[in-house]
């Protein structure tokens, strides 16, 4: 059994990545695009346009004072959290893959909160779906896709371990993660990721 056999059939039996994690194998195609881990996002300076990819941990459209809506995201890759905030202008193009895909890789602009970056989301695509592009018909396949003509620099991928600095998928939450003390609702195992209630999936 090869090791991405051995991981579809852990998230088909008990739907959840054991021995290994869920991106490690999308790290070539990420350096081929020019992505960029949570880990080296923290470096990345304001204004800067950025690739990030990863697991969808949470998706939530919570009121905001304005009225408008807002999509937040948060990505999981191994390395940390990543926090995206798609505002109305993508809606059109990003809503539909942001809620209908488990992986996702999103192209968006670095913004600064605090000692915190984050990003603001212009694209989204479904990471699987870039991934068989490539597959099947190699690298430039996948920058079709992206709408490139060559891949762009990155800083390198994780080789080691996910670091497990709080007990969970990989990173120390956000305080305003959409998180529950244990027992007040059941998961839903057969997902990847959180949706809101009321949110337009």
């Amino acid at each position: 059994m090869t090791s991405r056999e051995k991981l579809g059939a852990e998230l088909e039996t008990l739907s959840i990545d054991v021995s290994q994690h869920l991106m490690e194998h999308h790290h070539r195609l990420l350096r081929e695009l020019g992505a960029t881990d949570a880990a080296h996002l923290r470096r990345m300076v304001p204004g800067q346009k950025v690739l990030v990819a990863g697991v969808r941990a949470s998706t939530q459209t919570p009121p905001i004072p304005s009225g408008k809506r807002v999509i937040f995201c948060t990505l999981e890759d191994g390395s940390g959290l990543v926090d995206i905030a798609f505002f109305e202008d993508s809606h059109e193009q990003v809503a539909h893959t942001v809620f209908h895909s488990g992986v996702l890789l999103v192209r968006g602009t670095v913004e600064a909160r605090g000692p915190r970056r984050t990003v603001v989301g212009a694209m989204a695509w479904d990471l699987d779906e870039i991934a068989a592009a490539r597959r099947d018909h190699g690298p430039q396949a996948a920058l079709d896709l992206l709408g490139r003509a060559a891949p762009a620099r990155t800083p390198a991928q994780p080789t080691g371990q996910r670091t497990l600095s709080d007990g969970t998928a990989g990173a120390r939450l956000h305080p305003n993660a959409d998180l529950e003390p244990a027992g007040t609702r059941s998961a839903d195992l057969t997902r990847l990721g959180h949706r809101s209630q009321g949110s337009a999936g």
